[in-house]
């Protein structure tokens, strides 16, 4: 499974349309530069004889649409999402103030990231040969761990992120919280995070949320810097 970002569509509107009129000027550029240079005879025959553009023009188009590409894609990287996330144990979050163990998302970039879905997976103990099913909502989730004898709020928290939720530049966006009993019964959870940037690209992310898990946790662990 991938889990570092990638970009799984482009804006239609900004990049492809871009690309399409970089693709046309330079058609009509090769094609003013060849006719330009055949005899009078051959230019009055089709299709040389349609006339597209003068030299000036398809060089000015050509120049005009290349940079404006350019200009987006250079713009596209400054503007791009940066998704990680965090996890650690966090007294506080269970019932109780017990210890937990507590996941954030955050967003690196300086520029805001905006929800677009979100999914899950997860795998329990009790089937070790159950391969990961495919991405569900939070509440298949909620539902497969209450199945099994975990309680929604009491044992897990997943919390309820829906589309259009901005994460902003060097903002964090709490995801869930794991007991200890849910720890012993859990073996792997994954979230699917899809965010769309100001320029219109769709990034994604997969976290794996049980990387590196305290399965029995003690005392809460520090932390560089204060979640919400």
């Amino acid at each position: 499974m991938q889990a570092e970002q990638r970009v799984v569509q482009r804006s239609a509107l900004y990049s492809r349309l871009l690309v399409l009129l970089a693709a046309f000027a330079a058609v009509a550029f090769v094609y003013t530069v060849v006719r330009e240079n055949l005899s009078p005879a051959v230019t009055a025959e089709w299709p040389w004889k349609l006339r597209l553009l003068d030299f000036q023009s398809a060089t000015a188009a050509v120049i005009a649409t290349a940079g404006a590409t350019l200009a987006r894609a250079q713009y596209a990287r400054t503007v791009r999402p940066a998704l990680g996330y965090t996890c650690r144990v966090q007294a506080g979050r269970a019932p109780g103030g017990s210890l937990a163990w507590s996941c954030h998302a955050f967003n690196g970039a300086q520029d805001v990231a905006v929800v677009t879905a979100v999914g899950y997976q997860v795998r329990f103990f009790a089937d070790p040969d159950q391969a990961l099913a495919a991405w569900g909502h939070r509440d298949d989730v909620v539902r497969a761990c209450t199945e099994r004898g975990l309680v929604d709020r009491e044992d897990l928290w997943l919390d309820l992120i829906g589309a259009g939720r901005p994460i902003p530049g060097q903002g964090i966006m709490f995801l869930a919280w794991f007991g200890e009993r849910a720890l012993s019964e859990i073996e792997t959870v994954h979230v699917r995070v899809r965010v769309v940037d100001r320029v219109g690209d769709v990034h994604e992310r997969v976290l794996d949320l049980f990387k590196g898990v305290t399965r029995h946790p003690t005392a809460p662990d520090p932390h560089p810097f204060e979640l919400d």
